[in-house]
């Protein structure tokens, strides 16, 4: 049976996400936004591609998720579904049950969840859980809020996870794209997120100055047009593109401000963790606490909104439930 008690056991099962192949712009007239299409899904497969053979160095299985070769399956209306490429937004495995969201691909996950129900895990569909917004940190679950939250009720978490301790923190946002609790005793976390003194208490917190997105000029530049949602480096002054980007592909978008890549990083165990770039702060972080940090650039991450965390989903990690706050009632 499958299990994820704490996101810095040992990984052993992980879905990658995917999107769609070059070929599958076919339709887009315009040749300056197809060919900038095209190279977006030829660079976004090979990213993937680094990433599970990086996995698999650390004996990781990785699981693909298969789509249709016939692009109009994927069609509703007069737009086409975005691609599955950060599956962690619409499932979860917390403790030995597998979360997941209907609704998101549900035809090209059967595979995943025909192999998830055969180890003995149950599913359960469509309560609202979305895993790039949960921290499992053995009996603690902390959720994170969305972008524009003010009141949010701890009970109803409360009583979906009757046997767990539930927090709230106002991340207002994916929370792993606002901190990630490497291993016990270490966050990593961006600089205007609430205290954890009560939530983590004696941590170390590592906050991250100067890494907001005013420190990329060239995504300011396109910022008031397309409201954060989306960059591609290169392509800020394209405005066939944007202007396309902005008509058809608008509900693909996220809200790209609050993915920063230093914080969205994907625990392999204690000791190794994968992130985007270098950053001294972080780096010197890792070096007291004897973690190795593993560099793979997600090249179009600030297109598809997502990170290393965000386009995972952890489905085993070999370990069992630990209390890392015993004195909690």
């Amino acid at each position: 049976m499958y299990n994820v008690h704490q996101h810095w056991d040992p990984l052993k099962v992980c879905l990658v996400g995917r999107s769609y192949p070059p070929e599958f712009y076919s339709f887009v007239q315009n040749s300056r936004v197809r060919t900038v299409m095209e190279r977006i899904a030829q660079e976004t497969e090979e990213d993937y591609q680094r990433l599970v053979k990086l996995l698999e160095t650390f004996g990781v299985e990785s699981f693909r998720i298969a789509l249709e070769d016939n692009i109009e399956a994927y069609r509703l209306g007069d737009r086409y579904l975005p691609p599955p490429h950060c599956p962690r937004d619409y499932m979860s495995m917390i403790g030995d049950t597998f979360y997941f969201e209907s609704s998101h691909f549900q035809h090209e996950h059967r595979y995943v969840l025909d192999w998830i129900k055969l180890q003995g895990n149950p599913v359960v569909y469509d309560t609202g859980i979305n895993g790039a917004a949960t921290t499992r940190v053995g009996r603690d679950l902390y959720f994170g809020t969305t972008l524009g939250t003010t009141v949010v009720d701890n009970g109803q978490y409360a009583r979906q996870f009757p046997s767990y301790r539930t927090h709230v923190i106002d991340t207002q946002g994916h929370s792993d794209a606002t901190f990630c609790p490497v291993k016990p005793g270490l966050i990593v976390s961006l600089h205007d997120v609430p205290t954890y003194r009560d939530t983590f208490p004696d941590w170390e917190v590592v906050y991250l100055p100067a890494q907001s997105w005013g420190a990329i000029p060239e995504f300011q530049q396109l910022k008031n047009r397309n409201r954060g949602s989306w960059w591609v480096p290169g392509e800020e002054l394209n405005d066939e593109f944007t202007d396309y980007v902005e008509s058809w592909l608008g509900h693909w978008m996220g809200y790209v401000e609050e993915t920063v890549f230093d914080v969205n990083m994907l625990v392999i165990d204690e000791r190794n963790v994968i992130c985007n770039n270098y950053n001294k702060t972080v780096f010197d972080a890792f070096e007291r606490h004897g973690v190795t940090a593993h560099v793979l650039n997600f090249r179009h991450r600030y297109f598809w909104d997502g990170g290393l965390h965000c386009i995972t989903s952890d489905l085993h990690r070999t370990g069992t439930q630990k209390d890392y706050f015993p004195e909690r009632i």
